[in-house]
């Protein structure tokens, strides 16, 4: 499912505040597994599309202390009335918070053939996001400061709770083969609980009684030229605790929306 950088002051106790409530919302990000069921939510005539569906996988572990793994799968039939076409994009991450570095490897297959394989790692730093590329080609790229996407959430879920409604962040999460920091600015609203039948409260259980926030996130490739257009959009409802459900992405030309067909929670890692 994979939020600018948090500035921090120098004074210290500014930074014990920061890092404090940055570490109460780490411990609570719940180590789960989500599947979401995908459909076409609207199509223009010009992207050719008559019909898509799919489903999404994304599985979350880790603690603050071990870092954390993010196992995602994307895979999409897509029908433009001529042709039929297969995507499987797997991504597999692993993400250290104090260390700030992130590796990550995405393997991309069309009907059922690998399409393209991302490999590498990087290092936040204060100045500059260092990236070290293995795959397609051995590469050393330094970009803009970013965040990386676990850090991103943690931010997201701390302004939400500090009542902030419109906020951007940089994030690299290593996709466009690990070359690209994007600009997204986020949209929070209102926490609360969702009405009685609506869909996939059954498969939150008591989690859906938890409040929400509705979030809409627009993300921008400031490298090109787009009129202040984003490249795509991902709303969601978040939990405090880092499940989303209810989900919509817009890419412009079509929107898929996911539904939460099935949760499963698991323990988490004790830092003990």
């Amino acid at each position: 499912m994979g939020f600018s950088p948090v500035t921090i002051g120098s004074i210290s106790a500014i930074l014990l505040l920061v890092q404090g409530a940055q570490a109460g919302v780490a411990d609570s990000l719940m180590p789960h597994r989500a599947v979401y069921d995908l459909e076409l939510d609207g199509s223009s005539e010009r992207s050719g599309i008559e019909s898509m569906y799919g489903r999404m996988v994304y599985e979350f572990n880790g603690s603050p202390c071990e870092g954390y793994t993010v196992g995602f799968r994307f895979v999409t039939q897509l029908d433009t009335g001529q042709s039929t076409r297969l995507t499987d994009q797997q991504t597999t991450t692993y993400e250290d918070l104090e260390e700030q570095t992130f590796r990550f490897l995405t393997k991309s297959y069309v009907n059922q053939k690998l399409d393209l394989e991302v490999r590498g790692s990087a290092h936040a730093q204060p100045d500059a996001t260092e990236v070290k590329l293995q795959d397609p080609k051995k590469d050393d790229l330094t970009l803009v400061p970013a965040q990386f996407p676990t850090a991103q959430m943690i931010s997201l879920i701390e302004k939400a709770k500090q009542g902030e409604r419109f906020f951007q962040s940089r994030l690299f999460d290593g996709s466009d083969e690990g070359r690209k920091v994007m600009l997204t600015t986020s949209v929070v609203g209102p926490a609360k609980v969702s009405e009685e039948g609506a869909s996939e409260l059954e498969v939150t259980g008591e989690l859906g009684k938890q409040p929400t926030w509705p979030v809409t996130i627009a993300y921008f490739d400031e490298s090109e030229s787009n009129d202040g257009t984003p490249v795509y959009r991902v709303s969601f409802k978040l939990y405090e605790n880092g499940i989303t459900r209810d989900l919509t992405m817009d890419y412009g030309e079509f929107a898929l929306k996911g539904t939460l067909a099935d949760l499963e929670i698991y323990e988490k890692d004790s830092c003990e």
